[in-house]
């Protein structure tokens, strides 16, 4: 995902390093909708406390499960890290 004017559904303004709020409603094209989807329920698993996001200070969104694994959220990609 790009930094906070790109990352869809994100609140704009956020600050690196940062937690960012779950995702406001995305997408138009088929491909939006499929990710819209695949963020909302990301947002969910924060929202309820199984995880938190925030964007890193090198711009990436990074996603933290309370289990301990994590991950980098790409544009087309998730890429698990820990």
């Amino acid at each position: 995902m790009m930094p906070p004017t790109g990352v869809h559904g994100m609140k704009h303004g956020s600050k690196p390093g940062s937690s960012m709020e779950a995702p406001e409603s995305i997408a138009k094209s088929s491909a939006d909708r499929a990710k819209a989807l695949v963020i909302a329920g990301i947002g969910r698993l924060v929202r309820d406390g199984h995880a938190n996001w925030r964007l890193s200070d090198t711009g990436d969104v990074e996603l933290r499960l309370v289990t301990g694994e994590v991950f980098l959220l790409g544009s087309t990609t998730m890429t698990r890290i820990a």
